[in-house]
């Protein structure tokens, strides 16, 4: 459904599968009894915000080409895009954003955003986690973060995945468990026609087709003959200790119907929809809307139109695939929320893992820059309407408030009411900060 690849050779592969008719009953409480290790404590800031989605650019995008342009700029590196206004005061952006700029009023765009990794994977656990990347330690990615710290209601999902980010290297829980991995929403998300386009559903939370109720309830109770039996060859086993009350919750997931019910575009408007417009770019964007109205904590969705890792022909892929493919869906996602009284406690944050290079190549592209790139912020206690920092003249770095990807990790804790460095412990007591050298940026905020 979503296409994901770069010049690392690197494409998209399924790494969790829960909820098939196989494995119903099994797969799905061994992974919520993890649950019960950890405490939930948090030394909590002031809450705005109880959601956040992340719009995922996979590939790194040129940021330089889209929400911070050069016009003044050598030839050879101020591209062929001209920057125009926006509804932001003195906030300009590509004029192939055109939509974007309608909204950028009830956004932020961070243009002084840098780290220092230029490699794909590893720049993709550090924006994903807000962590750099160690060998020693798997860090969870802030959306399993979002799963165990933030409550949600009985039989909702805490974290939801459109995608595997870099195959399940990313966007994982690392050393909290499996427990908090993403539900993966699989489907056609607009690859069909008619209805079949808004056809939806998540593993682990959706029977499987042909699976009812009834069939569930009967493998319970042969499941249930299973695990007394288990547990008389062995009282103190890990399988079987306080596997009932993990089965029960899965059960309530399963037969819950407040997630199906968000899956079901067709309650929507044909006019809603088609605003979004029925890619599965667009189709995921507004699953992703009605996910956090149903009370998900955590959604990630990446692009679908072949990833944005444009060492050739940067500025023709842009202008015809990629900002197009991105512009009216993901402006529809900010207005829409903001017209619903959802964005004030919904954070949107649209990255990639780096930048690209102020200096175009000999193939009309430009290559992996990770000292200069931007992201653009949204909602749940975030400024509105500005631009925060600046690049030097050539794109090279940044000139003024610059800011690191565990700086934003932090200051989008802070917004959700976490303290971003309270300590939790990893299976074997190990005490772990949630962001170890993030600071939040207090200018970032409302």
């Amino acid at each position: 459904m979503f296409l994901t690849t770069d010049c690392e050779r690197f494409h998209r592969r399924d790494m969790l599968r829960i909820g098939t008719a196989g494995m119903v009953g099994l797969t799905l409480p061994h992974v919520l009894q993890l649950e019960s290790r950890a405490a939930n404590t948090t030394k909590a800031a002031k809450k705005k915000a109880n959601s956040v989605i992340l719009v995922w650019l996979p590939g790194g995008p040129a940021t330089i080409d889209m929400w911070d342009l050069k016009p003044e700029a050598p030839e050879g590196i101020r591209g062929e895009f001209k920057p125009i206004p926006t509804s932001a005061e003195g906030v300009q952006i590509s004029e192939h954003l055109p939509k974007m700029a309608k909204v950028m009023d009830k956004a932020t765009v961070v243009r002084s955003l840098y780290h220092t990794i230029p490699s794909h994977g590893p720049a993709t656990v550090f924006m994903t986690t807000g962590n750099k990347p160690t060998a020693a330690l798997q860090y969870p990615s802030v959306g399993s973060l979002c799963a165990k710290l933030l409550p949600v209601e009985k039989g909702i999902p805490p974290y939801c995945s459109f995608n595997d980010i870099r195959g399940g290297t990313a966007g994982q829980s690392g050393y909290l468990g499996t427990a908090y991995n993403p539900f993966m929403v699989e489907g056609n998300g607009g690859g069909g026609r008619g209805n079949a386009a808004f056809n939806l559903r998540v593993r682990g939370i959706t029977l499987p087709q042909g699976f009812t109720l009834e069939d569930l309830a009967k493998r319970e109770k042969l499941l249930s003959s299973f695990d007394k039996g288990l547990s008389d060859l062995d009282r103190n086993a890990d399988l079987v200790d306080g596997l009932d009350a993990f089965h029960k919750q899965a059960l309530e997931i399963l037969r819950s119907d407040k997630t199906k019910k968000a899956f079901n575009l067709m309650d929507e408007s044909q006019a809603t929809r088609e605003k979004y417009t029925s890619s599965p770019f667009g189709t995921g964007l507004l699953a992703c809307r009605r996910l956090v109205e149903a009370g998900v904590r955590f959604v990630s969705i990446s692009t679908s139109n072949g990833g944005w890792d444009t060492h050739g022909q940067n500025f023709q892929n842009l202008k015809t695939r990629n900002l197009p493919g991105l512009d009216q869906p993901l402006a529809t996602l900010i207005s829409d929320l903001d017209e619903r009284g959802l964005l004030d406690s919904t954070i949107v944050m649209v990255a990639g893992e780096f930048g690209r290079t102020p200096k175009v190549n000999k193939n009309a592209g430009r290559d992996h820059w990770a000292r200069s790139m931007a992201c653009v912020l949204a909602g749940g206690g975030i400024r509105r309407g500005y631009g925060h920092g600046t690049t030097d003249a050539q794109g090279m770095a940044p000139a003024t408030l610059p800011c690191t990807p565990d700086d934003i990790s932090s200051t989008i804790f802070h917004c959700l009411g976490l303290d971003p460095h309270q300590e939790l412990q990893t299976h074997t007591g190990r005490p772990i900060q949630l962001f170890r050298e993030g600071k939040i940026v207090e200018k970032l905020l409302a």
